[in-house]
Order: C-alpha cells, then structure tokens, then sequence
C-alpha cells in the first residue's frame, strides 16, 4: 500500500485596518487538529477566529485557510481526498465586537475561494487518471499548479475589493464566486 498526503504551505490572507466606526468544529481526519472542512451550511463567525494579533500587525482581520489533499494507492488503485479547511488557531479578527459584518463576508469569501480550488484540483485529479507506478510528478504537479493558481486568485481578489472595502467590487467577486461554485457544483466533496 502506498500512501501519500499533500499539505501546500498555507495561504493566509490578511485584511486592512478600517477606520474608526467602521468596521461545531470537527477535525477532519488527517488534517491539522483544530481545522474544520468547508461546507454550504456551516458559514464562519467570529466565534471561529481563535488567535490574537501581535502589536505589530495592522490588519483588522487575517483567514488562514488551506487545501488538504490527501492520496493513496492500494492494490494499485489510485484514491484522493482533497478538502478546503479553516485554521482557527492561525485566524483572527482585531476586534469581534467591532467587526462589521461586511469584513466576514469579506473573510467568507476567501474561504469559498479555498473551497472552489478544492473542486478545481478535484476536477484535474478525476481526469487525469493517474498510475500508481508512476504518480511523481504528475500528481506533485498537478497539485502545485492548482495551488498556485489559488494563490494568485487570493491576491487578485484583496487587491481588486481593497481588502473587502470597495464594496462594488466585493459584491461583484461574491456573485462570481458563488457562480463557480456552482459550476463546478459536481467536484463538491461528497
């Protein structure tokens, strides 16, 4: 039995400061203690943001999200699992008290663009059709693709809603989001 797991760098995602006036966990199996999986009907609160800023930091918020893959070959049969996850322990918000609800939404967001990677990286891997003999690179490949795709819509997306407070453009990445979301509705994980 062969067994591979696949945990890229975690991408986390941080927020600017806004101006004054503004402003049931499980583990999955093999993941990071603490972490929960992305899911439709369990959307994140402040509750979830379990760590603290230092001193120095500036932001009003920062997500850490990542894409967990997992892949294994018994029998020479090839099988994957990849979930999007939240990291509790390495997000946090300012100020929850303060927070608005347009900066979770903003934070939301960047968790179901973790999630619409997942069902991307899901895709490549159902088409591919990978062979246990021979499943480096091509699988190490595939994956750091999609991850750095992922990673370069991450910083697309704070630099194009500044952080969640060009509220137009906010709006307008939610639609999109939720579109591919449910284009891609059929690489949901089951």
């Amino acid at each position: 039995m062969f067994f591979f797991s696949f945990l890229a760098p975690i991408l986390v995602v941080s927020h600017l400061l806004q101006g004054p006036g503004q402003g049931t966990q499980t583990t999955p199996p093999g993941a990071a203690p603490g972490t929960f999986v992305w899911s439709p009907t369990r959307p994140l609160t402040w509750d979830d943001f379990k760590s603290k800023p230092t001193p120095s930091d500036r932001l009003a918020a920062l997500t850490s999200a990542n894409i967990d893959v997992q892949a294994a070959c018994q029998d020479f049969k090839f099988a994957s699992t990849v979930r999007a996850v939240f990291i509790p322990t390495e997000s946090w918000v300012r100020e929850a008290t303060k927070a608005t609800p347009n900066l979770l939404r903003h934070e939301q967001l960047h968790f179901d663009i973790t999630e619409l990677y997942a069902r991307k990286l899901r895709q490549k891997i159902s088409l591919a059709k990978f062979d246990c003999q021979h499943l480096q690179p091509r699988f190490k490949n595939t994956t750091n693709a999609v991850f750095a795709e992922w990673q370069k819509e991450e910083a697309r997306y704070d630099q194009e809603t500044n952080h969640g407070l060009a509220a137009d453009r906010q709006k307008s990445w939610e639609i999109n989001i939720q579109n591919q979301l449910t284009q891609f509705a059929q690489f949901a994980a089951k």
